[in-house]
């Protein structure tokens, strides 16, 4: 077996060699394109890693009533959520931590920079055009936190104007618009929805603290796109902004998201593109409770990422990047508790081309920040198109994730679980097998198996006062299976997964990581423009703090019945057989309920 220096530089020889001219290969014409995997354009075919693609047309006709139910149902996701909609939602990519999948909207990093994850509650799907989920680590392409994969959410550009309104059960109503202007040089586009729960009780007799009140929410949220051209190159710029409002049994979370993107791109000669792009992500929490905190959250990214043809069939790209994080934490009891700053800097290199029915991606990173000093992180992965419609995928690659001012800086009040200054960064090493199948018209088959494993992973579990730590490792081993079906009348999804991780310092598994997960969706288009469809999730039993929730199998019907080109009537039924099932221990999930909606489309 290589050492990790010799992978890298074996890495680095190849892809010298690949770098000269290749072999002539037929372009062929693939619809589904993605840019997350390796930071340029390229058709999911093609690409050499797990990846899923949700089109703007598949949430509509999912109805899905929230991101993280929508994100829930991709093969290779648990989701936890303390409560009903609006309650901290959180996601496991591929059995990793929840710090360790890289949430981006529009290319702009938005984890906060004090708990290291990103809260999927707030943002709307009214909001979003598409999302991109990739599995497994893509830190030599993005560096820090892309340990377990990716997700990649591109905002809404409403090049019509649109609108919608909707109600339902626990006392839910809203509605969105957007509207949009604009030519292939130049366009402007704004989306705007607001809605209102009156909710359900968060907690249970199981949480402490239980108080049997129903916990509303609110949101308000805001989503500009405008674009032009200059010449041959594109300026564009999009931004998002959240405002929401969560009760909870002992108090309210007023939360404020907000991202916004500012890039320049085209042709800086006849085999070379570039991208430069300035980002900026916020987050404030202001929470009113018997232990009211607040905290703020800062980032400001700025990247350079140059895209040079190599012969015929190769890319090579070149990229830079600058950050530089702020967090600020106080209590009504401490005052202020942290005020830090980190800068980082990075560039990488990567490499992708076509060798006859050979494919082959490699790339590398150097990342150096100001508070923990470098990491350099590599990737590889061969494909072999030993069909037309079939790819067969083989790769390795390693991750890498920075404490977040949490980990490193929360001060300790006497109950311990206190941050640890000396903290060094996780790191992780994964292999992964893949095969590819397109069979027939409108069929899509994918298996992937994968072997994951992380060190110096951080707990808060130093003996005597559970402060922050290096003390575990961790490892994830897991299959999975995900097929589709898009017919004229009939549509069938489906996927399912074996998870198998262990706290290898504990011998325990993971915490809210299902053994076995399961989802299908079938659908029928009937003549007179009315759609039927049913859909399916089951979850093995996981461990939890305080107990194991138990396994759960749940089903949600959806109906929508196009009344003209323009307009169109949805509704929706979730947990059909109205089971109780719980994702946290102690916390509450909805029983039967509904929602009705009508929906405008001015662009049809």
């Amino acid at each position: 077996m290589f050492s990790p220096c010799q992978r890298r530089a074996l890495c680095a020889a190849i892809a010298f060699s690949l770098s000269m001219p290749a072999l002539a290969q037929d372009a062929r014409t693939l619809d589904a394109v993605q840019v997350t995997a390796s930071r340029v354009e390229r058709p999911v075919a093609e690409t050499l890693a797990s990846v899923t693609v949700i089109t703007r047309e598949q949430i509509e006709a999912s109805q899905a009533p929230s991101l993280i139910d929508l994100l829930g149902r991709q093969v290779g996701v648990d989701i936890a959520r303390t409560g009903g909609p609006g309650s901290a939602s959180t996601v496991f990519l591929r059995g990793g931590n929840a710090p360790h999948t890289l949430v981006l909207i529009d290319g702009v990093r938005v984890s906060s920079t004090g708990q290291g994850v990103f809260d999927f509650a707030h943002l709307p799907l009214e909001q979003i055009e598409r999302i991109e989920i990739v599995r497994g680590p893509r830190a030599a392409i993005w560096g820090s936190d892309a340990v377990a994969g990716v997700i990649h959410v591109i905002t809404r550009d409403p090049s019509a104007a649109s609108a919608r309104v909707f109600a339902g059960s626990y006392g839910r109503v809203g509605a969105n618009a957007g509207t949009g202007v604009g030519n292939d040089d130049r366009g402007f586009g704004v989306t705007a929805g607001w809605q209102r729960l009156r909710g359900f009780s968060a907690t249970n007799s199981d949480s402490w603290g239980y108080d049997p009140d129903d916990d509303g929410y609110r949101n308000v949220n805001l989503g500009l796109r405008g674009r032009t051209q200059l010449g041959n190159q594109r300026l564009a710029f999009s931004a998002v902004a959240t405002d929401a409002d969560v009760e909870f049994d002992q108090g309210d979370t007023r939360a404020r998201n907000s991202s916004a993107g500012l890039s320049l791109g085209g042709d800086l000669g006849a085999n070379w593109s570039h991208q430069l792009s300035l980002g900026h992500a916020r987050e404030d929490l202001d929470t009113v409770s018997g232990f009211s905190n607040a905290f703020r959250s800062r980032r400001t990214s700025l990247d350079w990422v140059n895209s040079l043809a190599v012969g015929p069939s190769g890319t090579l790209n070149l990229g830079v990047n600058w950050q530089d994080e702020e967090g600020i934490s106080s209590n009504v009891f401490d005052g202020q508790t942290f005020s830090r700053s980190r800068s980082s800097r990075a560039a990488f290199a990567g490499y992708g081309g076509r060798f006859g029915q050979q494919l082959l991606d490699l790339s590398v990173r150097r990342d150096h920040s100001s508070q923990f000093g470098g990491a350099t992180t590599a990737n590889a992965a061969w494909g072999w198109n030993f069909s037309a419609d079939a790819l067969l995928r083989l790769s390795w690659g390693e991750g890498f994730r920075a404490p977040n001012f949490n980990e490193l800086y929360y001060p300790d009040s006497g109950f311990g679980f206190a941050g640890n200054p000396d903290l060094r960064p996780e790191h992780s090493e994964t292999w992964e097998a893949g095969l590819s199948l397109a069979p027939a018209v409108g069929h899509q088959l994918g298996l992937s198996a994968y072997r994951t494993r992380v060190r110096d992973l951080i707990a808060f579990a130093a003996p005597g006062t559970n402060n922050a730590i290096n003390i575990n490792r961790a490892r994830m081993d897991g299959v999975e299976l995900d097929y589709r079906f898009d017919g004229d009348d009939w549509t069938f999804g489906g996927n399912l997964a074996w998870l198998d991780t262990e706290d290898e310092a504990t011998g325990l598994a993971l915490l809210r990581r299902a053994r076995h997960k399961a989802h299908v969706d079938v659908g029928y288009r009937f003549g007179n423009g009315l759609e039927l469809g049913l859909d399916g999730d089951y979850a093995s039993s996981r461990r939890d703090f305080g107990g194991d929730p138990g396994a759960y199998a749940i089903a949600h019907l959806r109906l929508a019945w196009s009344l003209s080109p323009s307009w169109r009537l949805e509704a929706r039924i979730e947990n059909l057989t109205d089971r109780d099932y719980t994702l946290v221990q102690g916390y509450n999930t909805p029983g039967r309920s509904g929602v009705l909606g009508l929906v405008w489309n001015g662009g049809n």
